[in-house]
């Protein structure tokens, strides 16, 4: 083998290192929503479709439509992004995207009847608030920048700045990490849209339109997350969700589509479930 074969070699061996082997998730179930645009949430029964400013509700067993929300002069909510149900309420990611600077907030619904039941505001924070989850007994939250520009503020960062930020019960910061070169070349010209803790202590990352899901660690020491795997999903990147009832499905949404994507990963639970 010539020296440059095995440069070649050796450097195509580097780079799947650090992108991590490609694995294909098993689509399983596929239900119409007109409101999957964003994101979708789940809970022992239910499927939360999230658009802009829309959340609908379906039967998860029969599809049925069963109650939806919309914003209103008094809520005037405009840029949903990721939810998630804890405790029989939904918390979903929220900003003011593509405006500067940037604002975030997390809107609260009771998850039975999709009435708004609370809100936290960040204000001017650290980037747009695409992603909220509840594990370990902490808040993690993503705050999402766009190298491409959505408006002509000099001011504006690019993505390479979105952030993974943990908050304690209180939403007073503790710690916050960076997402590795291999991931952000994936999510550019956009960022993180989706993210969620697995029941086997990972990170499961998407961006904003790939059909990639992107297996993440806290590393042990600096700041930047550990990329360990990546698998091929039949969904466009946004908001993702864990089925707690059953944690290796995953679910999804195409938003071309406009159905929620319900996907099975071929996990590997080598860390144990944080209570």
């Amino acid at each position: 083998m010539h020296r440059t074969s095995y440069c070649t070699f050796f450097t195509l061996i580097l780079l799947a290192a650090e992108v991590g082997a490609e694995q294909q998730c098993e689509t399983i179930r596929r239900i119409p929503a007109p409101e999957a645009v964003q994101a979708v949430a789940v809970d022992s029964t239910a499927v939360f479709a999230i658009a802009n400013s829309v959340i609908a509700k379906y039967d998860k067993t029969t599809g049925k439509r069963l109650a939806e929300w919309r914003a209103t002069n008094e809520i005037p909510l405009r840029h949903l992004n990721s939810g998630v149900v804890i405790d029989g309420k939904l918390y979903c990611a929220h900003s003011n995207f593509p405006k500067y600077p940037n604002t975030s907030s997390v809107e609260i619904f009771d998850a039975e009847n999709l009435v708004h039941v609370g809100t936290h505001s960040f204000g001017i924070y650290e980037g747009s608030l695409t992603v909220v989850d509840w594990h370990g007994g902490a808040w993690w939250c993503v705050f999402a920048h766009y190298s491409e520009r959505v408006n002509d503020d000099a001011r504006a960062k690019p993505h390479t700045y979105t952030s993974l930020v943990k908050f304690d019960d209180q939403w007073r910061r503790t710690a916050g990490w960076v997402f590795p070169p291999a991931v952000l070349e994936r999510f550019d010209p956009h960022s993180c849209s989706g993210g969620v803790w697995g029941a086997d202590g990972r990170f499961y990352a998407t961006g904003h339109d790939r059909g990639e899901v992107y297996q993440l660690e806290l590393p042990a020491s600096g700041s930047m997350l550990k990329l360990t795997a990546t698998y091929a999903a039949t969904i466009t990147g946004q908001g993702i969700a864990w089925d707690r009832d059953r944690p290796d499905e995953l679910y999804g949404i195409n938003r071309p589509k406009r159905e929620v994507v319900v996907s099975r990963l071929p996990i590997d639970r080598t860390i144990s479930k944080e209570k």
